[in-house]
């Protein structure tokens, strides 16, 4: 895990390369404390740069930005290729040799010989730039479910990539202005939906997708879509097909030079990995977890308990209001983009990161692939009855309006939202996923861009392609949504920043794409069975106390926190008089938007 940052240019920029790219570098040195490396071109149009967090090849060898030892190929790259040892011994045989133990020169020479379709060889998670000095091409690429992070920013015949915003800002060339489009989606989703960012101008690459730059002049393309199918399969056939999976795929997320260890909240999904874990991995265990005074919501005995269970090394932290306002400069600094989410991955990152563990696995991805949210009921509900409604147009639409305008609760407002759209399963998402209703969404967006218009917002920011045609069932479509939309924009996106704040590799063995592929023919009614029935079997490890007890998630108490103790970092806003904004994320949402906008433009 480390961060990447580039410039492509052909202007007179590239007499200031060196110093654009050392303030970029300082901008990611967070993702890689344990070595550093810049590489200029001959003709100057390129600069690299790299930060590096040191976990397979602990040596020099490792350096990046590294190059063929002709160099013709130079790559930065973030992530990790978990098949990259197989792949090294295909490519050996082929007469290929290499000078490291790294993943890195894999990609490397993977490319030299395949081109863009190398791609479709990795496993993993990774975000990566080659330059071809020979061509004067560049290949810039993201993983398939989008777990690495690249942004990107194009001004005529000049591109700036990397993988924070931050550190794109930092070159100093993209002027700072709020998006329209970046910031109505965050209000309505509470994170940013890609393509998008809250600063105008600079984009998100987009899962499965790839860039290529040559002579100013950039095209992107999909390499990768998830889709769901429905063969006929027996119960036991599907629970012998997932348990496969679930062991091939922890074995290939543990593959490191340094320990890895394990965020364990003691619900289904974490607990899943650690029991996967034990099957597959022989020593020591690290787990670590997060508690809190509040019986209510305090889920670390839990977890002790399922640590006891697998006999691992467990490590709590808990937080209490006061601790956890201590860290709130510290977590508000480190926000790359504003979400509703983040701070207890920033929280159990940091008790990793003090007991010395530099990889983590993680079981989000869980709920998304195995139907463990209400919205695999509520969502399809919402669409049938949804459609039967609209039968009886106009009065369907009317009905929204009222709604809408003058609903007593947020989700009444959203739910007006979605009876004056087509009944689809993305609008009914959208209504029962989203935070600000459509209207409120644009009175806050036009508080901060007076100017702002908005004719057909809602398509473009969220447009229904991310759902391919013809999927088995409205719960098929569900999961696409939620692995696409919160899991992607929102979860993986904060796991990555909030580990890599305190220099920590965050790892999801139930985001991977073999795994996705191995089930994704599964039929709905059996993958995705209400309480993750299908997962559950699978992993017989399970103990019944924890599988029967009922499902809670994993919450802060940030209401009780935001009314109290944090109250300065979270005033009332101006808007509340005319916005509902009691919950604790619709405060939370706007307040973290104005600290971080602030620190932007400072």
């Amino acid at each position: 895990m480390c961060g990447i940052a580039g410039i492509l240019t052909k202007t007179e920029i590239k007499n200031s390369l060196e110093t654009l790219m050392l303030r970029m570098q300082i901008a990611l040195q967070h993702r890689g404390p344990d070595d550093q490396g810049i590489y200029i071109s001959p003709d100057r149009e390129v600069g690299f740069a790299h930060t590096r967090l040191s976990i397979l090849d602990l040596s020099a060898a490792g350096h990046q930005p590294m190059s063929t030892p002709d160099g013709r190929y130079w790559i930065t790259f973030n992530g990790e290729i978990y098949n990259f040892r197989e792949l090294r011994s295909t490519l050996k045989a082929q007469g290929e040799k290499f000078y490291s133990q790294t993943d890195t020169e894999v990609i490397l020479k993977l490319y030299q010989q395949q081109g863009a379709e190398c791609v479709n060889k990795l496993r993993g998670m990774f975000a990566f730039a080659i330059w071809d000095n020979q061509e004067q091409t560049c290949f810039i690429a993201r993983d398939a479910l989008g777990i690495k992070p690249l942004y990107y920013w194009q001004s005529g015949s000049t591109l700036i990539f990397a993988s924070e915003i931050r550190a794109i800002l930092a070159s100093k060339l993209p002027s700072i202005a709020l998006s329209p489009e970046g910031l109505y989606g965050y209000l309505v989703s509470g994170t940013v939906p890609e393509p998008h960012t809250l600063i105008a101008g600079i984009q998100c690459l987009e899962a499965g997708h790839w860039l290529r730059w040559q002579a100013g002049n950039l095209i992107q393309q999909q390499y990768w879509q998830m889709n769901f199918g429905s063969e006929t399969i027996s119960l036991t056939e599907a629970k012998e097909k997932v348990r496969h999976a679930l062991i091939d795929s922890t074995k290939h997320h543990f593959i490191s030079d340094v320990p890895v260890g394990i965020f364990l909240s003691g619900g289904i999904d974490s607990s899943s990995i650690v029991a996967l874990a034990r099957q597959t991995q022989k020593g020591n265990l690290r787990t670590y977890s997060i508690g809190f005074e509040e019986n209510k919501w305090n889920e670390g005995e839990l977890a002790q308990k399922v640590a006891q269970e697998f006999d691992t090394e467990h490590t709590e932290y808990k937080v209490t209001a006061s601790l956890g306002r201590d860290l709130l400069p510290q977590f508000l600094a480190s926000i790359d983009q504003p979400s509703i989410d983040g701070f207890n991955t920033f929280c159990v990152s940091q008790i990793a990161h003090q007991d010395g563990t530099k990889v983590v696995l993680s079981g989000l991805g869980g709920d998304e692939l195995f139907g463990g949210y209400k919205t695999f009921q509520q969502v399809p509900n919402m669409v049938r009855w949804g459609q039967q409604l609209q039968k009886i147009q106009p009065i369907s639409t009317v009905i929204g309006r009222g709604l809408a305008a003058s609903g007593t609760s947020p989700r009444i407002k959203r739910l007006g939202d979605f009876l004056q759209q087509k009944a689809t399963t993305a609008a009914a998402y959208r209504s029962f996923r989203g935070i600000f209703s459509q209207t409120e969404a644009v009175k806050i967006t036009q508080h901060y861009l007076k100017d702002a218009s908005f004719p057909i917002w809602e398509r473009k920011i969220f447009p229904d392609r991310k759902l391919p045609k013809n999927l088995p069932s409205l719960e098929d479509e569900v999961s696409l949504l939620e692995l696409s939309c919160y899991m992607r924009n929102q979860l993986l996106r904060d796991s990555d920043v909030m580990s890599m704040a305190w220099g920590l590799e965050l790892r999801v063995p139930l985001v991977d794409q073999a795994l996705l592929e191995a089930i994704a023919s599964i039929p709905s009614s059996m993958r995705l069975a209400p309480g993750k029935q299908l997962l559950i079997e699978a992993i017989p490890e399970l103990p019944s106390w924890l599988l029967n007890r009922p499902k809670r998630g994993f919450f802060f108490p940030f209401q009780e926190w935001i009314e109290q103790e944090w109250s300065d970092y979270f005033p009332v806003h101006e808007l509340a008089k005319d916005i509902n904004l009691k919950l604790w994320y619709r405060r939370w949402s706007l307040a973290i938007l104005q600290h971080w906008w602030q620190e932007v433009t400072a």
